[in-house]
């Protein structure tokens, strides 16, 4: 087997922010055409259709998508962190148990959750207190798109190991092609079949299985030290038992950020389609932070678990800072662009002006406060890759999701209105940030004491 390095790549040399950017720019595009081919979803159903499909597609029905698909990537991380260790050390026999392990584990789970996702749609959006109008079209998307989260599972799955081994373009290819198709079939399904939101779930579900494809291609045919062998059964339990310690806190953490946001949509869901309607558009304007936040957390988690292979501390440390700097400068100029052209922005989604007045008002609470979970992107992101995953997750835990929930029992009865419900996020963020500086300048010091 020739070991050249031309699709991955060893991030242990070199000027570190240089590094850190070179791999952030294809994982921040990559998550935008991700959420692109979402977002077009949004806009042909609420252009073509009206804001009751803007509301079903984006509103209860994505919540449960994200609660779903945010477990699996969060436990999904845990590969990522075995898998960049390995590949920094040069293990190749390691790198590939670990692969095919967390390959087989997606197609399990995938199947696992298209039974439950199925079963319980409609049991999932009452509990949320959907519209009954837009009951209807909810179940019908969410039951399209569970048939198809196998290969959701897949992609994330592929793409999250292509990263860890340094590999940060061609999974940004590949949804870019993903991207492209799901326009087309979108366009067919709701504007040329009128399939209404049915069409936009099948049309997602045929994109995401492109995807899946691509990516799983791209493994096999590698030429590095690592390879996707389909035919050679290399399961190993001890090799899951460690993707799954360092990954379940992940995947529980992002189960409680996905009830607490459920939670929030209940109390959303309570003022009417137009708020439903603004809260959906909201949460796709708000995705251009969270596909930066979340490059940046890929970016150090890798950084930091192949140097943490290769034994620089001292790297590990500067690399924190400077991902963090460079986080906090991309945040405030995003929130700067999300409000001053707000209006603008939310016209694409809907000429509804009520629907526009009240996403406008809930930005402004939101958007300026959106440099302050920097702290928590990045020092959670350094600590799972070294390992360190149980205080973490427990500190996001009682911080944001906990938080949250008291809130919406406790506070907003006090003030009830769609201003106080959103409240909360800016309020958690904050706590929880306080509590990330804190326990990660205590672990700082326990590294340099063992580095020296």
């Amino acid at each position: 087997m020739n070991h050249t390095k031309s699709a991955g790549g060893r991030i242990t040399e070199g000027v570190i922010w240089k590094q850190l950017l070179a791999f952030f720019f294809p994982i921040l595009l990559g998550t935008f055409f991700q959420q692109l081919y979402n977002t077009v979803d949004m806009v042909i159903v609420g252009r073509f259709v009206g804001k009751e499909a803007l509301a079903s597609v984006g509103g209860s029905s994505g919540q449960v998508v994200n609660l779903v698909v945010g477990f699996f990537t969060g436990l999904s991380a845990g590969a990522g962190v075995i898998v960049s260790q390995y590949y920094g050390a040069n293990d190749e026999r390691n790198l590939n148990i670990s692969i095919q392990t967390a390959y087989l584990f997606s197609v399990l789970g995938g199947i696992l959750f298209t039974v439950l996702g199925i079963s319980l749609a409609p049991m999932m959006l009452r509990l949320m207190n959907t519209p009954e109008e837009l009951m209807a079209d909810s179940a019908a998307y969410l039951r399209i798109y569970f048939a198809g989260i196998v290969f959701v599972f897949i992609y994330n799955i592929g793409s999250g190991i292509l990263r860890s081994l340094g590999d940060s373009k061609r999974p940004l290819y590949y949804l870019i092609a993903c991207c492209l198709v799901n326009i087309v079939l979108d366009l067919v399904m709701v504007a040329g079949l009128k399939l209404g939101v049915p069409g936009v779930a099948i049309a997602t579900v045929i994109s995401q299985a492109f995807s899946a494809f691509l990516v799983t291609r791209a493994l096999m045919k590698s030429e590095d030290i690592y390879k996707l062998e389909l035919r050679k059964f290399l399961f190993r339990g001890s090799v899951l038992r460690s993707q799954l310690f360092i990954g379940l806190p992940g995947g529980f953490q992002s189960v409680m950020y996905g009830l607490s946001n459920i939670i929030i949509q209940s109390a959303i869901n309570v003022y009417g389609t137009d708020t439903a309607a603004a809260w959906a558009t909201v949460s796709k304007l708000d995705a251009v932070f969270w596909m930066i936040n979340g490059a940046f957390g890929i970016s150090i988690t890798t950084f930091v678990g192949q140097n943490y292979g290769a034994g620089k501390y001292d790297r590990m440390k500067k690399g924190v800072w400077d991902c963090l700097l460079m986080h906090q400068i991309f945040s405030v100029a995003v929130s700067a662009i999300l409000l001053i052209f707000r209006v603008p922005m939310f016209r694409i989604f809907t000429e509804d002006a009520d629907v526009i007045r009240i996403g406008g008002e809930i930005m402004m609470v939101i958007v300026p406060c959106y440099v302050v979970f920097s702290f928590v992107e990045i020092f959670s992101g350094a600590l799972r890759a070294v390992g360190d995953v149980i205080i973490p997750m427990l500190l996001t835990m009682f911080g944001v999701c906990l938080l949250r929930i008291v809130w919406i029992f406790f506070a907003v009865p006090f003030s009830p209105s769609v201003r106080m419900i959103v409240m909360n996020y800016p309020v958690s963020w904050t706590l929880t940030a306080v509590l990330f500086i804190v326990y990660y300048l205590q672990k700082k010091k326990k590294w340099t004491a063992v580095v020296h």
